[in-house]
């Protein structure tokens, strides 16, 4: 069966207060300081290149188990679909793709995002604990035709994989940003994503 990519946090779901509360409750439970908004330009980097910066010393596990809980307890009701998500997918499946979402979470926390925000049904699989390259492996596991992010690592991801790279501005990155990453195209979000999706559809 024929298959899409999507990335999940910034991407289909906003994510970016949840994982900056998380961020920020873990850099003060080991007794760090961390800034809102130097924290936020920074969400969908994966977080062994947040940490150290912001809690150097602390082991890198330890640290991610305090994330984590934070995230579980207090993060998921923080999540809410960003514009146009529930429709893409909808309109994938229903056209008889699979949706496997690749993110840099860990699996069983992505999908508990999905379930939160009601979009489990639409996701055929879940690969979790991926970031740029790494995607590559697991889009071409699955073979992915296409991959959806906001992140150049989600650029580079789909080129690695030789998927369409779809891009979308709803994250930290700019359009500017995605294009000269490489994106095939760039979508000022979701909503666009039905009139490329025909035009995807039809080639």
């Amino acid at each position: 069966m024929r298959v899409i990519g999507f990335d999940l946090d910034m991407t289909l779901v906003d994510s970016a207060d949840a994982i900056v509360d998380s961020v920020l409750h873990t850099a003060a439970v080991f007794g760090g300081t961390a800034d809102d908004a130097v924290v936020r330009a920074g969400v969908g980097l994966p977080l062994d290149l947040v940490f150290p910066d912001l809690i150097p010393g602390v082991p890198y596990d330890e640290a991610l188990t305090v994330y984590r809980a934070r995230y579980l307890s207090h993060g998921l009701a923080m999540q809410s679909l960003l514009p146009g998500a529930q429709e893409a997918l909808e309109q994938v499946t229903a056209d008889g793709y699979r949706v496997v979402v690749v993110s840099a979470k860990k699996d069983t926390h992505v999908r508990a995002v999905l379930d939160e925000v009601g979009l489990s049904a639409y996701v055929a699989d879940i690969v979790g604990e991926r970031y740029a390259e790494t995607k590559s492996e697991a889009l071409l596991e699955h073979g992915a035709t296409a991959y959806v992010g906001d992140h150049p690592g989600d650029v580079r991801g789909a080129i690695g994989a030789g998927a369409v790279a779809v891009a979308v501005a709803t994250g930290p990155t700019s359009a500017d940003v995605l294009r000269a990453a490489g994106a095939d195209v760039v979508l000022r979000d979701l909503t666009e994503f039905p009139a490329w999706w025909r035009t995807f559809r039809s080639a």
